[in-house]
């Protein structure tokens, strides 16, 4: 039953409203059962739910501030495109705090589409994209409450609230989150910063007989200091990385229907992110303003579904306490127009191709090709192999920068840079039956990924920094395997990952840093119904290739979680990395002296 249900799944990643069983691109779903216990175990963020997937590694960029980005078969986050109900609302600066700064209580799923995929929503779908699907009102109230505390002094407090009203519907989301300075290591650093930070989130449904649509507030507001602990707790001298961000989003939606086979929809979204990164001797003050509006058109016939569609992308930069001549603005505009096909060709056999044409102003015209095919071998057997491409306009906000603050970064020169392009391909076999009293279900996935000329920083003369387009590509390849076994109560779920993620630089080929080779991802589960959950997470790397030459060593992550569930509220523990595994306690994260540290990777 449980794979009957997680096959109906209705998926709009891939701007069709078809169940995954029926989708030819190979999607990835966390919902229902699974996203609330996510929630639980980390009600301040989508980090966990993300890094716990198959195939996806998170990146830490800040060793005490605690800042990450998301890695998909093993490249950098800013290849990864993070969409809000199918808008982009987290590139570039923007992105940097994304997944720490989204809460998971409102969200219904979570979307993963892996490979290039850049024809669906435009740039930046590289390694794969994923999409946050709201909560909308349905024909029950709903109103959730979780308070969440934890042993390292952090306190969750959320809620959310939906209601239809006839022809009119609300959900409310809000949240306090915060943690205090935590230092396990006893380094005199803060693993964990001093933080605190709000949310408000109101949306507004309007429903006609023809004619629907909302509209939408979101306001983010956070502080967050890391560093030296007698600093952050006293005010004392000493090393400090101070992060304060304010994100404003207004977006809304309108969806027409012309007949029973067609309909128009139109989405638009405006954003102000400003975010102030201080320190002892430096700061780096932006604000970053993006909109986004489309105008789709959807039309079903009797064996194959179309839709077209236009789209206009701003995005702005301004530096807001800029010094010296070197300012890191830009104005990018990009000017889109797609197309999507859906064809049912028999029974077995659906073929999905689309086509996307991208002007970016200042980078020239892209073209972006899809498609993907699902051959439903026998009921138990499904087959998709895929392929797209992808690009990336330059950007100085990336993984490797953010490390550094974006100190002495330089501002772009279009002259001297062009768009980072790619090609890639996956093919994935599912099958699932009942072994007797077991479900089994297994899914194994190949894929590879071609990125040609990527921006990569390096010196500038002196103590300044430049991006420009290496002399090469990066190519990573790799398979992905989960397997899930059900016998009455207890659900046992495996993930394996291999990624050979590589640099192919001036003739030289080298391993790309920051990448675990294997992963492996273990969750057994017991429940009963309604009344009780218990569950126990281990979680493998591999050794990782540093940035600074050196090998990072292998790990496990280890986790306990029990829930005791009564009909209007539940009770919820998580012991989260019980062994207390850190790289700390086998490694440096940092060179140099307590005031003036040069930290390592974090990995």
């Amino acid at each position: 039953e449980d794979n009957e249900d997680e096959e109906e799944v209705v998926v709009t990643a891939t701007r069709t409203s078809r169940t995954i069983a029926n989708t030819p691109t190979r999607i990835e779903v966390i919902s229902g059962e699974e996203l609330a216990e996510k929630g639980n175990m980390k009600p301040g963020d989508i980090r966990m739910l993300l890094s716990e997937t198959t195939g996806i590694q998170t990146q830490q960029t800040s060793a005490t501030s605690y800042n990450a980005g998301i890695r998909i078969q093993g490249l950098d986050g800013r290849y990864t495109q993070i969409l809000k109900d199918g808008v982009p609302l987290y590139a570039g600066f923007a992105g940097g705090l994304s997944i720490l700064q989204i809460a998971p209580l409102d969200l219904r799923q979570v979307e993963v589409v892996k490979g290039s995929s850049s024809t669906l929503y435009g740039g930046g779908a590289i390694a794969g994209l994923v999409n946050l699907v709201s909560k909308t009102p349905g024909p029950e109230r709903e109103l959730s409450f979780i308070a969440n505390a934890t042993s390292a002094a952090g306190l969750d407090l959320s809620g959310f609230y939906s209601e239809r009203y006839g022809k009119a519907g609300l959900t409310v989301y809000a949240a306090r989150n915060s943690t205090k300075a935590y230092d396990p290591a006893d380094l005199g650093l803060s693993a964990i910063p001093k933080s605190e930070r709000y949310t408000i989130n109101p949306r507004l449904f309007l429903y006609g007989k023809k004619t629907t649509g909302d509209i939408g507030l979101s306001y983010i507001t956070e502080t967050r200091t890391g560093g030296d602990m007698n600093f952050i707790k006293n005010g004392t001298m000493g090393y400090f990385e101070r992060n304060n961000s304010d994100r404003v989003t207004v977006n809304g939606t309108v969806k027409h229907r012309i007949d029973e086979s067609a309909f128009i929809q139109f989405k638009t979204s405006y954003s102000i992110f400003e975010r102030e990164i201080s320190m002892a001797s430096y700061s780096f003050d932006a604000r970053q303003q993006l909109s986004f509006s489309e105008l789709t058109l959807n039309k079903t016939l009797s064996k194959s579904e179309w839709i077209a569609g236009v789209n206009f992308l701003t995005d702005d930069l301004t530096e807001l306490k800029a010094t010296g001549t070197d300012v890191r603005d830009y104005h990018n505009n990009t000017y889109s127009l797609f197309a999507q096909n859906t064809w049912n060709v028999s029974k077995r056999f659906t073929l999905e191709s689309g086509l996307r044409g991208d002007y970016v102003k200042e980078y020239g015209f892209e073209i972006l090709p899809r498609v993907s095919g699902m051959f439903k071998i026998s009921p138990k057997v499904t087959t998709r192999l895929g392929g797209g491409s992808g690009y990336k306009t330059p950007t100085v906000f990336t993984e490797e920068s953010e490390k550094i603050q974006f100190r002495n970064v330089r501002q772009l020169d279009s002259r001297l840079v062009n768009n980072e392009r790619s090609l890639g391909g996956n093919w994935d076999v599912n099958y699932r039956t009942n072994l007797g009293p077991v479900n089994f279900s297994f899914n194994h996935l190949f894929y590879y990924t071609r990125l040609n000329d990527p921006l990569v920083l390096m010196s500038a003369g002196q103590s300044a920094l430049e991006f420009r387009n290496a002399e090469g590509h990066i190519d990573t390849r790799g398979m992905e395997t989960n397997i899930r076994l059900i016998y009455g109560d207890f659900k046992l779920f495996v993930g394996y990952t291999y990624t050979d993620a590589q640099n192919h630089f001036n003739g030289v080929v080298a391993a790309l840093p920051l990448t675990a080779k294997h992963r492996l991802n273990n969750v057994l589960m017991y429940e009963i119904e309604d009344k009780l959950k218990l569950g126990f997470e281990a979680y493998y790397f591999s050794k990782q290739q540093l940035t600074d030459g050196a090998t990072g060593r292998q790990y496990w992550i280890m986790g306990f979680m029990a829930e005791k569930l009564w009909e209007k509220f539940s009770v919820f523990i998580n012991f989260e990395n019980f062994t207390d595994s850190r790289q700390t306690r086998f490694d440096t994260i940092y060179t140099g002296s307590l005031t003036s540290p040069v930290f390592r990777d974090i990995y």
